[in-house]
């Protein structure tokens, strides 16, 4: 098998090493991933500006095709199984991203965008993310959850939506798949002023407020409850 991976938080990131030397055990594995953070991009990708791929020799994992990238997660998808890898993947698989791409914020996540770029491109995608902190859930359970997801077909356009939850693994309470994605927010955002700019110009900076309530059976509610959510997910979230 053939495996692409890439992410939203960088090449040098711990998450896609961990996920790196999670899907060896699969196949062959080539990483094309975004020289620095490209969080929040979406599935956004470049269509006026170059895009610059380098082999990355310093990757750790032993055995990895790695390059970086100029561009962003989408375009890692794109240059990395149309151009960098001799033929395309088989699956993609994009993560493990730092913080949860549940509810509400799939819709801004590069790392689902990369996911949904992949199935754009009629490849099996799985996007897979974490909390901020402790990483002994996602460590246990993430290559039984592949070995399980690998061989699990999607309707075009679908990609499954994986999240392990920020607790100690002697709390988690295990895996819950087909979770709906919440439609609440993670963080409900406002906007405070920073300073007054010439001109009449005004400067802002995003501030988020956590919001920890969600509707049963969804993904945020099962993050909520210390469990791992697996879901399937289209292209508009819901």
């Amino acid at each position: 098998m053939r495996i692409l991976i890439t992410n939203d938080d960088g090449i040098e990131a711990s998450g896609i090493i961990r996920l790196a030397h999670a899907a060896r055990e699969f196949g062959e594995v080539w990483v094309v991933a975004p020289e620095s953070q490209r969080s929040a991009a979406s599935h956004s990708i470049t269509l006026h500006n170059e895009i610059d791929i380098y082999p990355y020799p310093d990757f750790p994992v032993e055995g990895v095709h790695a390059y970086s990238c100029s561009g962003t997660p989408g375009d890692c998808v794109r240059v990395g199984s149309l151009s960098v890898m001799p033929a395309k993947p088989d699956i993609v698989l994009s993560g493990i991203n730092f913080g949860y791409n549940v509810a509400s914020d799939i819709q801004y996540s590069a790392t689902a965008g990369a996911a949904f770029e992949a199935s754009f491109q009629e490849y099996h995608a799985i996007a897979l993310s974490e909390g901020c902190n402790g990483h002994e859930v996602t460590d246990k359970y993430i290559k039984d959850i592949l070995k399980k997801l690998i061989d699990t077909p999607l309707d075009p356009g679908f990609i499954h939506n994986v999240n392990f939850p920020d607790c100690p693994l002697g709390e988690c309470q295990g895996i819950l798949y087909d979770r709906k994605v919440s439609r609440g927010m993670f963080y409900k955002d406002h906007y405070n002023v920073v300073e007054e700019l010439d001109d009449g110009g005004i400067r802002y900076v995003v501030e988020g407020v956590y919001s920890p309530e969600a509707e049963q059976d969804t993904d945020f509610h099962a993050i909520l409850n210390n469990y791992v959510s697996v879901g399937v997910v289209n292209n508009v979230g819901y």
